[in-house]
Formats: C-alpha cells, sequence, structure tokens
C-alpha cells in the first residue's frame, strides 16, 4: 500500500550562520516523527506564492497546519497589542490560503494550535489576543514540560475529536497565549479546558475530514500517549490513497 504523502507547514525564522544572516524555515522533529510513526511520509511546507498553493497541494495527501507564532490580529480585525508575538505576515497570508484550498478540496487535514487559529480566522473566526490578559488563566507550559499533561480537555460527544480518541476527557499539555474566541463560518466548538478556554473546533460539514485541536499531540506522541497517536494515525487513515 503506498504510504500518503502529509504536508506540514513551517515556521520562518532567521538564522545566524557563518555567511551572515540567512531566512530559513523550520519544523520541529516532533511532527516528523508523529506522521512517520503513523505511516505517512512528511513533508515540511515553506511558505509560497498564494497562487501556487493550489499546486502544492495536488502533491500531497494530507496536511498538518502547525503550531508556531501568533496570528496577526489585523487578519481578524482586532489590535495588535504588546502582548502578540511572533507574527509573520507572509506565513498568515500563505496558511490561510493553504487552510482554504484544502476545504475545497476536503482533504485530510490536522490543525495543531496556531493552526487551529488559523482554520477559525481563514473561515471568518476571532481570536481572544491574550488568554492572561482577557481571561486571567495560564496555559503556557515550558521546557520539557510539554512532554507531559496540564490540564483536562471535556469533548463533545459524538464529535470528531471524541470519536477518534475514543473519550470524551482528554488530560493534555498546553503551549498557547492565544485561543479561538468566536468559531469562523461553519465551524462549532467541540471541546475546552475546564477554565472554558476553546480547545477543539470542528466543520459542521463532515465530508471535511478536519480536526483542529489547540494543545500539541505530537509532543506527547513522543510520550507514547495513546489518544494523541491516534490523531496522526487517523490523518494518516484518511489520507492513504486508495
Amino acid at each position: 500500500m503506498k504510504k500518503p504523502i502529509i504536508g506540514i507547514s513551517s515556521r520562518p525564522r532567521r538564522l545566524t550562520t557563518s555567511q551572515g544572516e540567512s531566512r530559513v524555515y523550520t519544523l520541529q522533529h516532533t511532527y516528523r516523527d508523529a506522521v512517520a510513526r503513523a505511516g505517512g511520509i512528511p513533508l515540511s511546507l515553506p511558505a509560497i506564492d498564494v497562487e501556487d498553493v493550489d499546486a502544492m497541494l495536488d502533491a500531497l495527501d494530507g496536511m498538518i497546519l502547525s503550531g508556531g507564532g501568533d496570528i496577526n490580529p489585523t487578519a481578524w480585525g482586532g489590535i495588535r497589542t504588546d502582548e502578540v508575538y511572533g507574527v509573520s505576515d507572509e506565513r498568515d497570508t500563505f496558511e490561510i490560503a493553504l487552510a482554504r484550498e484544502a476545504h475545497k478540496r476536503s482533504m485530510p487535514t490536522l490543525a495543531i494550535c496556531r493552526g487551529m487559529q488559523v482554520i477559525n480566522v481563514a473561515f471568518g473566526g476571532t481570536l481572544i489576543t491574550d488568554i492572561p490578559a482577557t481571561l486571567g488563566t495560564e496555559h503556557m507550559m515550558k521546557g520539557d514540560a510539554v512532554l507531559d499533561t496540564f490540564q483536562t480537555v471535556r469533548l463533545e460527544e459524538g464529535s470528531r475529536v471524541a470519536e477518534i480518541t475514543g473519550t470524551t476527557v482528554l488530560a493534555v499539555n498546553s503551549i498557547h497565549h492565544q485561543a479561538v474566541d468566536t468559531a469562523g463560518d461553519g465551524f462549532r466548538v467541540v471541546g475546552r479546558s475546564d477554565d472554558g478556554v476553546v480547545e477543539a473546533i470542528e466543520f459542521e460539514d463532515t465530508s471535511w475530514p478536519l480536526t483542529a485541536v489547540q494543545w500539541h499531540p505530537e509532543y506527547l506522541d513522543q510520550v507514547d500517549d495513546k489518544h494523541s497517536r491516534l490523531l496522526f494515525e487517523a490523518l494518516v487513515t484518511d489520507a492513504t490513497p486508495v
């Protein structure tokens, strides 16, 4: 059986080398590892011109929108405050185009952390710019703590995430300070943490095999968390060519 090719969005950075400062696209190895363990072939996706996104997706069977820096609040009509950091307008534009094209194709997609926020913004949703400033709670784990669980997420029974993981209660990690506020057109909230922060959304039209979560299953997959692995296995299964 042919293994599916899973494209994973990468992060633009500036890197100082012996040749001076270089502009590079990076991808945390945990995404690659999780896709490979699930039986897929991971492929890093650098930002390209939006008119070429269609051709890029022609080469893929499935896609992951990965985590990373904040989305520029101007993308959803918000205000950029001092708490916003790591913004890349280039990445925002590229990934929003990826999300919309994946929807048109009903391409199997796993959206993680920033990726879930990108999906939401791409379809007219809004974000909480900074959770500590807005809600007074903290959702940012640091260092090796990301390999452990931090909070409980309660999923809607019958939701895609609950069906994949086989449970409505998950112990997850947390590495974010922004979150979904209002759901995008055609989306609904299907998971929240105990403080009310949105942790999972899904598209109401189930013909699009999309799983969108706020936590980072790629880190928990490193320590053999069964529910995290099931998310990647579901993506690979949906993306496997018939």
